[in-house]
């Protein structure tokens, strides 16, 4: 899949060309981050995202940005070191059910991306307590969840021989996908992260060439419509999950999320 093949990457290419366009901060600080080591969790998240606003500041930027927090923990001394990075969709890998006959679901895709996993070898990063290259245990969360959730489903594989597309099945809710056990402990939310879906884009094909289609849900008739070329037409909710979904798009429901 190349660049203009790709609807996932063409989005982040649109909405950091929007965001750029319309961003609030007009001359970007050049002021670094600074040293956060002495500061809470909570403390360093907030510090962390102040300072993305110096420098990204817009109506894109607050409806489709959150932040992950990405813990590393030392397996010789124990320390435990957090960051914190923006994000603007969060690819998840697909996994096939080994042991079970059940289609996969967005949860196990979740599962599978906020896994802990164990950095050896020469993935090993540097421990600021033993200065040395340590193996670590790695865990990503969700500190900020933003208005605009988008999923990208990892459908396009590169081997080290060929590309593949896997055509799983993955289920997904349309209604009341609660994101609360993905949170990371400096959460700090005044409500729970659940949405509800209002759109799908789909890839029908193979990773050497397809045709895209769109479902999307009109908050004035409640309906939902496929949007197939010059072709639109209503469908139900029981069409919208199909092995198809390449990328799914999320709104928050609490208040603060009205678009």
């Amino acid at each position: 899949m190349n660049r203009q093949q790709d609807s996932q990457e063409f989005l982040r290419f649109l909405l950091e060309g929007l965001h750029e366009d319309i961003n609030r901060v007009r001359h970007k600080s050049s002021q670094p981050l600074g040293e956060l080591s002495h500061l809470s969790s909570q403390e360093k998240a907030r510090s962390t995202w102040k300072w993305y606003n110096m420098k990204d500041d817009s109506f894109i930027f607050d409806l489709f940005v959150g932040q992950l927090e990405s813990s590393l923990k030392c397996q010789e001394c124990g320390n435990i070191s957090l960051t914190y990075d923006p994000f603007w969709d969060l690819s998840l890998p697909i996994s096939k059910k080994m042991y079970s006959n059940d289609a996969t679901t967005l949860s196990d895709c979740l599962d599978t991306f906020t896994r802990r996993e164990t950095l050896e070898g020469d993935e090993r990063p540097m421990c600021e307590v033993c200065k040395v290259r340590c193996t670590m245990t790695k865990k990503l969360s969700v500190n900020k969840f933003p208005k605009v959730l988008v999923l990208h489903l990892k459908r396009f594989n590169e081997g080290s021989r060929y590309r593949q597309k896997l055509n799983n099945l993955v289920k997904f809710p349309v209604k009341g996908l609660n994101l609360a056990d993905y949170a990371s402990k400096t959460f700090e939310g005044d409500s729970p992260p659940i949405y509800d879906l209002y759109a799908v884009s789909n890839h029908c094909g193979s990773c050497y060439g397809g045709h895209y289609t769109a479902y999307c849900f009109n908050t004035t008739t409640r309906q939902w419509k496929e949007f197939n070329d010059s072709s639109v037409k209503v469908i139900s909710d029981s069409g919208i999950c199909t092995n198809e979904a390449y990328v799914l798009f999320y709104v928050r429901k609490d208040r603060t999320a009205r678009l």
